[in-house]
């Protein structure tokens, strides 16, 4: 299969380019298209065997549900059996936004491998132009995971999206680089008091402030059988090929581990402020001013993959307090690394 990545100008005419997706869509193709989060490679989420194809490009197992992504607040009466007053107001101040909202979803709506067999389905509303615009021109859901192989960082441009699925998908819409760059918030709204199955650019304390308490489960809780899955979560590992460890952001104990790193022989990349640029790692990728979560969150799966295109074999990065969006970025960090923290 040959796969076209189309530049989608804001200032120029695209109609012929959403013309082609829309067609792509409704014929049951997948097609990958960019969102405010990262990029999505989207099916229209009542057809399954269109939606199938995503699971196959992906390489991702069919047990593991999908996020759907609609055009407007006014289509959610469609899937949903009732609306969540807390739900309701969660969608007037964050969407269209990074904040998906898992409800019970009405029977049959939905393809069935969309839903994997669950009773809830997670439904968002992207808040990006181009996204938006192929949502309301199709007039029908979209099911879209991110638009990588399965385990491998979420792709923030959409030549990361050509790297990974070239030849295993039609067409890529690029809309340029992802602004927070990483997947929406998860909030499962059937429980009560609702819980955060995967954290986001929307935070515990953004939504606490809407709609009162919020959990946010911990890392020991997030292994418990009893702590519901989100979808995307149950076997992602966002990782690069070479092993990833975490290090604590301390100047000192980050020169002696890649000097004992480098002692043995290893080629290291580190992720890291812009302040350990001179402390002798092989390959350095700065996240910015030390402290700066927005800015780290939109670079780290970039930073990770062009590690992949260095020779190093040991990746550090330092990590970041779990306040606000930092709790995102520790959730990707802890599942890109395997948990696995390098001690001096």
């Amino acid at each position: 299969m040959e796969t076209f990545r189309l530049l989608v100008d804001k200032d120029g005419d695209n109609e012929q380019i959403y013309s082609q997706a829309v067609d792509l869509l409704e014929n049951g193709e997948v097609v990958a298209f960019p969102t405010e989060t990262v990029y999505g490679l989207g099916a229209v989420a009542t057809d399954d065997r269109a939606v199938k194809k995503i699971f196959e490009a992906k390489g991702r197992p069919s047990d593991n549900p999908l996020i759907v992504h609609i055009g407007s607040i006014e289509e959610v009466s469609n899937f949903i059996e009732e609306i969540p007053q807390k739900a309701s107001k969660l969608m007037e101040i964050f969407w269209p936004g990074a904040l998906t909202l898992i409800m019970k979803v009405k029977p049959g709506v939905f393809a069935p491998s969309v839903t994997a067999g669950l009773s809830t389905v997670g439904l968002r509303m992207p808040d990006h132009e181009v996204a938006l615009k192929l949502l309301r021109k199709l007039k029908k859901p979209i099911a879209a995971p991110s638009a990588n192989r399965s385990g491998k960082p979420s792709p923030t441009k959409a030549i990361h999206v050509e790297e990974d699925l070239r030849g295993k998908i039609p067409l890529i819409l690029d809309g340029g680089t992802t602004g927070i760059g990483l997947e929406s918030t998860v909030l499962d709204i059937t429980v009560n008091p609702p819980v955060i199955l995967r954290p986001g650019g929307i935070t515990k304390e953004m939504l606490e402030e809407v709609i009162g308490e919020v959990i946010l489960p911990n890392k020991e809780q997030q292994q418990l059988e009893s702590t519901p899955k989100a979808p995307g979560m149950k076997y992602t590992h966002y990782a690069p090929e070479a092993p990833v460890y975490l290090i604590e952001s301390d100047q000192q104990k980050v020169e002696k581990a890649i000097a004992q790193l480098k002692n043995d022989g290893n080629k290291v990349a580190l992720l890291a402020p812009s302040n350990y640029h001179a402390i002798g790692a092989d390959y350095f990728f700065t996240f910015g001013i030390e402290g700066d979560q927005e800015r780290m969150g939109a670079k780290l799966y970039d930073d990770l993959r062009a590690c992949d295109k260095t020779e190093a074999n040991i990746i550090l990065v330092t990590t970041t307090s779990t306040e606000g969006v930092g709790a995102a970025i520790m959730n990707r960090l802890e599942k890109a690394s395997g948990g696995k923290w390098y001690t001096v």
